[in-house]
């Protein structure tokens, strides 16, 4: 049995690797470490196969908890813990620097001390900046990294301390930058969620700027998926972008939501752009489709309607959520530009 210590699994993205591991790889259990700050939620584990898949809750800062919890000889460890929201980082950087920085070359360490086979950091386009708004200019494993916001740049420094860690001690990582996610489980802070949320009450959608921002969405077991082809077939020390090819402007997806929900356009609200707001990020997914014979599986139209769903199916959840820490959140981002 083959065993992966899974950081951040119970997250949005970790939380459904979790579950796409243990559905069709029934040779992998999984301890799945997470120190459940305001996005880690138990919930998303629930239907977690308790046979192959262990809680153990710690934070990736303290080295001693993730010795104690990280097997001798383990086969992997990947990395989806991380602050990683751009607007707390604005608010303030050293919780993005201490987790996403220290934390990372905490668990490097760890995978020497613990003999671990290979080290996935899951890691974001957005180390790479912004694009022009033409359609002619995409992301490569190539592209510099030029981050332009706090936990941009926080992300983009783990991701030199993976390559010096492969570089100095001779350990096999990969690392893997993806676009925009979006489904089910997704914190509300994010985009998509907070649009749908909102739409469901008949509240304001608040939207950055003139909303033209682009992004490349993809749904969020394609990711998952793309991350356990990386694992398995990606060549140790390489980087590997992954996109569905789905550039959508923000306005654009905010209005899909509320036609999908049968509400009016009237709902949405332009408020006070975010500082620093990249203008348009989109992947060249060729190598990763080539190299590791992964494409996306799941269309926009069908991810979007499966999010919103899933959304609609479990307002016990959101409401869960809506109640907690992201109420104050939301209140200091938001309430004062829409005058609530």
């Amino acid at each position: 049995m083959k065993v992966f210590f899974v950081t951040g699994g119970a997250g949005f993205i970790g939380s459904a690797f979790v579950h796409l591991v243990l559905r069709e790889r029934q040779d992998v259990s999984i301890i799945d470490f997470d120190a459940l700050t305001y996005a880690g939620n138990l919930e998303n584990l629930k239907d977690a196969d308790p046979a192959r898949h262990r809680f153990v809750r710690g934070d990736i800062r303290d080295k001693e908890a993730v010795l104690s919890a990280l097997p001798d000889g383990a086969d992997a460890i990947f990395n989806f813990a991380a602050e990683s929201h751009v607007d707390r980082s604005i608010t303030s950087a050293s919780e993005f620097v201490t987790t996403n920085v220290l934390g990372t070359q905490v668990l490097l360490d760890c995978v020497r001390a613990k003999n671990v086979g290979r080290f996935v950091q899951v890691s974001t386009d957005e180390v790479m900046g912004s694009l022009p708004e033409d359609d002619s200019a995409f992301f490569l494993e190539d592209s510099p990294l030029q981050p332009n916001s706090p936990y941009a740049a926080s992300k983009a420094a783990a991701e030199h301390f993976v390559r010096a860690a492969r570089e100095t001690f001779g350990l096999d990582t990969v690392i893997t930058r993806c676009g925009n996610n979006y489904g089910p489980r997704q914190f509300p802070e994010k985009l998509i969620p907070l649009m749908i949320a909102n739409a469901m009450r008949n509240e304001p959608l608040p939207v950055y700027g003139d909303g033209m921002n682009v992004r490349d969405w993809i749904f969020v077991d394609d990711h998952a998926r793309a991350i356990l082809a990386a694992y398995e077939c990606g060549v140790s020390g390489s980087h590997y972008n992954v996109g569905a090819r789905n550039e959508r402007r923000n306005i654009e997806v905010v209005r899909s939501i509320l036609d999908a929900l049968g509400k009016p356009h009237s709902l949405i609200r332009y408020v006070q752009d975010r500082l620093g707001h990249d203008r348009r990020y989109a992947i060249d997914a060729t190598l990763v489709e080539n190299e590791l014979g992964w494409k996306p599986a799941t269309t926009w139209e069908d991810g979007l309607a499966a999010t919103i769903d899933w959304y609609r199916n479990n307002q016990d959840w959101v409401e869960h959520i809506r109640n907690g820490a992201y109420r104050e959140y939301y209140r200091e981002m938001y309430a004062e530009k829409l005058g609530n």
